[in-house]
């Protein structure tokens, strides 16, 4: 029996173009509106599920609790060690960075589908039980979200680091994209939840 793949993400682009890909390798892909309906109705599929959002974490877990798991292809931005272990531990087979050329998406796929799980070093090395300040999160990022976290301002902040306002408020912005996350809030609980604070 054929494997169907599963293209998961919140950009149509997105989904066309590794649709596009993948079908000119052969592969029968679907953008399922329901993936786990989708996946329970079959014995054996792949998904490739980009982990943007709690909601996305959410329906990896959902995944793994069907009575034949698909195999997941977990697709991410951030902190590829930090992020990534934490796919693999929810489930995911493999790991991708979302960004990944053509060549690099279609060796994962047939990877995996051969039952091998794929991910960057990082990865491993945090899935084997690096210790958490092995993972690089810049010196100054880790003191900023301390303070952040114990309620300093970002204007308190800015002056502290040398910084404007305007430039603190940047360079949060970047390391909270850096860490996949979308908020103060959501940075600072991501640093605890992996020992960062």
């Amino acid at each position: 029996m054929a494997v169907r793949v599963a293209v998961v993400d919140p950009l149509p682009m997105f989904r066309h173009g590794v649709t596009a890909v993948l079908s000119a390798a052969g592969h029968a892909v679907d953008l399922p509106d329901d993936l786990v309906s989708w996946a329970s109705r079959r014995s054996s599929a792949l998904v490739l599920l980009t982990l943007a959002h709690e909601a996305d974490w959410r329906l990896l877990a959902r995944l793994r609790e069907l009575p034949r798991p698909p195999a997941v292809i977990a697709l991410i931005d951030g902190v590829p060690a930090v992020l990534g272990s934490r796919a693999i531990r929810s489930g995911a087979r493999s790991v991708l960075p979302r960004g990944a050329v053509a060549p690099l998406l279609r060796r994962t796929v047939e990877a995996t589908l051969d039952g091998q799980s794929v991910m960057p070093t990082g990865v491993m090395t945090a899935v084997l039980g690096a210790a958490a300040d092995t993972i690089p999160l810049p010196t100054a990022g880790a003191v900023w979200l301390r303070e952040l976290a114990a309620g300093t301002t970002v204007a308190q902040l800015a002056l502290q680091s040398g910084y404007s306002e305007r430039a603190m408020f940047r360079l949060l912005r970047a390391l909270y994209k850096q860490m996949g996350a979308s908020s103060r809030v959501e940075a600072i609980m991501r640093a605890r939840e992996w020992g960062w604070l």
